[in-house]
């Protein structure tokens, strides 16, 4: 398609903002991103952890896995990106580094595996330079400072247009106007209010994620290196509560602690910073990792609630709702983040949106195809993470009820994941790939186990002896000690 001219309002500065700044960033449309904070900070990453203040992103200093689905758009669109993010102190690690030490003597690389890397790094560390690349592109303009107070619109037709936006930028109210607007503002948009009260039918399902999150962050101490990758598991899932151990830039790491709503008794002490670093020493994936001889807190205990999966229509019955008007990003969807799929889906959401707006100019295909092609890319994962969700809550709820026994059904179920697809992501290089495509949205969530080969080597493995599994190390080490024992060493009564 020859030069557009096209002017896209982008609200929103977060990785879904930054996604649309890059993937619109070709000179043929002039972008605008509106950001409701002050500028970044002209500073170094670990100053910029601490100074940026950033109201519009309540999770920046959570922790984040940016995986492979964003590091490929990363390394094969924007390899300077990627240069200056690894220049800045982030880490690329690649499959062949992940690989538990029975898959590693035998790893062959293959196609695809270029895909399965991990970029590490701390949010504000990414953000920062990411901003600051955008900001060189052409035709992308930072404006800070900016609060969107509405919707310039029209109804056309029974449908509404959208034209541009209301926004108070340094304490003046400005009307601006656009072909496209874009909304990345984020889990807590305002938007699709805006446009009920137009007369806008934006249909929305809600499904709880069941647990709060907490986090803090830590730096290794001058001198000490990481643990080292025997196996142990950095994240798993106890029942009553998960843990994750996140690697990031500058000899920085995080660990984040998820509790399930119900454990009332745990919510209640897990913020304070003796009893997180307690329940993290109890945990070996996390223990090693926060040896005070290794490393050193820098952060307190980060928590947020509030944490549903969400997913809104912009089209009903075939029709938009609104046209000239796209949510990216968490404005669109919203997932647990347990999981480490929010950022990579905001960023591959801005780059569906570019093909969209690439692929037609007519506004109302528009709106249908970027549906369509958000419904193709993104929910068989939100479906899956929503599965997986309700199952943990049910899992948090039986870990409560000393009288829970399994039903048949329930007990083949786990056996299969515990000594079937867990050993064989461990044990079998086929099934770690397969498995690793479906964790970093390079494949189908779901897809690779109906694959008759995969199907057939799970089985040969469930089939295996234990014994025989256990001296292969198929089977991970012990994630730590069961809900009453926990609570026992940490002296809280039930």
């Amino acid at each position: 398609m020859s030069d557009t001219g096209e002017s896209v309002l982008v609200v929103g500065a977060g990785i879904a903002g930054l996604g649309a700044a890059l993937a619109l960033s070709d000179g043929r449309r002039k972008i605008t991103v509106l950001d409701r904070d002050p500028p970044p900070p002209d500073t170094s990453p670990d100053d910029a952890f601490y100074a940026w203040e950033r109201r519009g992103a309540t999770q920046l200093r959570h922790s984040h896995a940016f995986i492979g689905r964003l590091t490929t758009l990363i390394r094969t669109r924007y390899p300077d990106l990627l240069a200056e993010l690894q220049n800045a102190g982030a880490q690329l690690f690649t499959y062949e580094e992940a690989l538990p030490p029975a898959l590693k003597s035998g790893y062959r690389a293959k196609s695809g595996d270029e895909k399965l890397s991990f970029i590490f790094s701390r949010r504000t560390t990414l953000e920062l330079i990411m901003r600051r690349y955008a900001a060189s592109l052409p035709g992308v303009t930072f404006v800070p400072n900016a609060a969107v107070r509405g919707l310039v619109a029209e109804t056309r037709d029974g449908t509404i247009v959208v034209k541009g936006l209301e926004a108070e930028i340094d304490g003046a109210v400005e009307s601006l106007r656009a072909d496209i607007v874009a909304d990345a503002s984020g889990r807590n948009t305002v938007f699709p209010d805006w446009l009920r009260a137009r007369g806008a039918d934006i249909a929305e399902e809600e499904s709880p994620a069941g647990i709060l999150y907490f986090t803090r962050h830590y730096r290794l101490r001058d001198g000490q290196d990481e643990p080292p990758r025997d196996g142990t598991p950095g994240g798993g899932d106890l029942g009553y509560i998960k843990f994750g151990v996140f690697i990031a830039d500058n000899r920085h790491f995080s660990v984040t602690l998820a509790t399930p709503e119900i454990e009332t008794e745990l919510r209640k002490v897990i913020g304070r910073p003796e009893v997180f670093d307690a329940i993290c020493g109890q945990i070996p994936g996390c223990a090693r990792w926060i040896d005070p001889a290794r490393a050193e807190p820098v952060s307190q205990v980060f928590s947020m609630g509030n944490l549903k999966n969400v997913w809104r229509r912009f089209v009903k019955d075939g029709a938009p709702e609104a046209l000239g008007f796209f949510a990216i990003g968490d404005a669109a969807m919203r997932t647990n983040p347990l999981y480490g799929r929010g950022c990579s889906s905001g960023v591959a959401h801005a780059h569906i949106l570019r093909d969209v707006l690439d692929a037609t100019l007519d506004p109302r295909e528009r709106a249908l195809m970027f549906e369509r092609e958000t419904f193709a890319a993104i929910r068989p994962f939100y479906e899956t993470m929503v599965k997986q969700d309700l199952q943990a809550i049910k899992r948090a709820e039986y870990e409560r009820d000393p009288s829970y026994r399994p039903r048949l059904k329930a007990r083949i179920a786990k056996s299969f994941v515990e000594d079937a697809l867990i050993p064989a992501t461990r044990g079998d290089l086929e099934v770690s790939r397969a498995s690793s495509h479906a964790f970093h949205m390079t494949a189908h969530p779901v897809d690779w186990l109906k694959r008759p080969s995969i199907l057939a080597r799970l089985i040969k493995i469930w089939a295996m002896p234990k014994s025989m599994k256990r001296a292969r190390n198929y089977y991970p080490p012990s994630f730590g000690p069961v809900r009453s024992e926990m609570l026992a060493r940490l002296g809280i009564a039930t």
